[in-house]
């Protein structure tokens, strides 16, 4: 079926163009609610979670895998395009491209009824640490992600391949602080807000994380700022016996969040 439609070759096409509007604009994703991912794994991840594709653009050289992504969308109704190797490459954000791009709408998971494991990122900038700790909370089973003002746009295409198909599983809200307090106080019992800091605070490892609690990360240049801090219940730290400052932010919540884990898997 593919094989007999006509192929884009221009990167002045009008599809083309949207498409590198949503790849390089947050605020052209937000006002159309819309994102771009690429490769055959990532879109993958979102045909299993029945995620509403909007445009799919494949080249000749797709492999059978890739290809029966496409006709999974297909069969879902989504426009499919095929474009040249060349318009791929010309748009693509990765260096070697697997001939595969699929525009998705935006939507947000509901976080479950009286969560009791929530992680709220403060001013997390980087996208590769966004995409990193996004993974990380999915696979530590964290039921909310609340990303506060400041935070790197989460469905930009290097926080989309870092997550590596966490956002199609995780909850993931962006909030006002007046909303974060907000979920906390609708969440289970009384929730437990704790704050990631460089120093001050108990070992995390000693912090009783087997409670209903929130887990507050700062970003990478400042750490939390005021707004999280007022938040916080409790502070934690992450003993670094070699002298070091801080952690990657990444690295840090990574840490915390298999702490969690730990203690209520043990």
């Amino acid at each position: 079926m593919n094989q007999t439609l006509k192929m884009i070759t221009s990167v002045h096409n009008p599809k083309i163009q949207s498409v590198r509007k949503l790849l390089a604009h947050a605020k052209e994703r937000h006002v159309q609610q819309a994102f771009v991912l690429e490769g055959v794994r990532l879109a993958e991840e979102a045909l299993y979670g029945e995620w509403k594709a909007q445009l799919v653009l494949f080249t000749e050289t797709l492999d059978p895998r890739g290809q029966a992504v496409v006709d999974g969308f297909s069969a879902c109704g989504a426009a499919i395009e095929q474009i040249s190797e060349t318009v791929m490459k010309a748009i693509s954000e990765t260096e070697t491209p697997q001939g595969l791009m699929v525009v998705l709408g935006q939507k947000t998971l509901p976080i479950l009824n009286m969560p009791d494991f929530l992680l709220i990122l403060d001013a997390v900038r980087d996208p590769g640490n966004l995409g990193t700790v996004l993974r990380t909370a999915a696979a530590a089973g964290v039921q909310g992600v609340l990303l506060a003002p400041g935070c790197v746009d989460a469905w930009s295409p290097k926080v989309l391949r870092a997550g590596m198909g966490a956002h199609f599983h995780l909850p993931i809200q962006n909030l006002g602080w007046q909303d974060i307090r907000q979920a906390l106080k609708q969440a289970s019992g009384k929730m437990q807000a704790y704050l990631a800091d460089s120093a001050a605070g108990m070992a995390y490892t000693q912090a009783d994380f087997s409670i209903p609690l929130a887990l507050i990360v700062g970003g990478e240049a400042a750490g939390a700022g005021s707004d999280a801090r007022s938040l916080a219940d409790e502070k934690v730290h992450i003993p670094m016996p070699g002298g070091s400052e801080s952690l990657n932010a990444a690295v840090a919540a990574s840490l915390l969040l298999f702490e969690v884990v730990r203690q209520r898997t043990t």
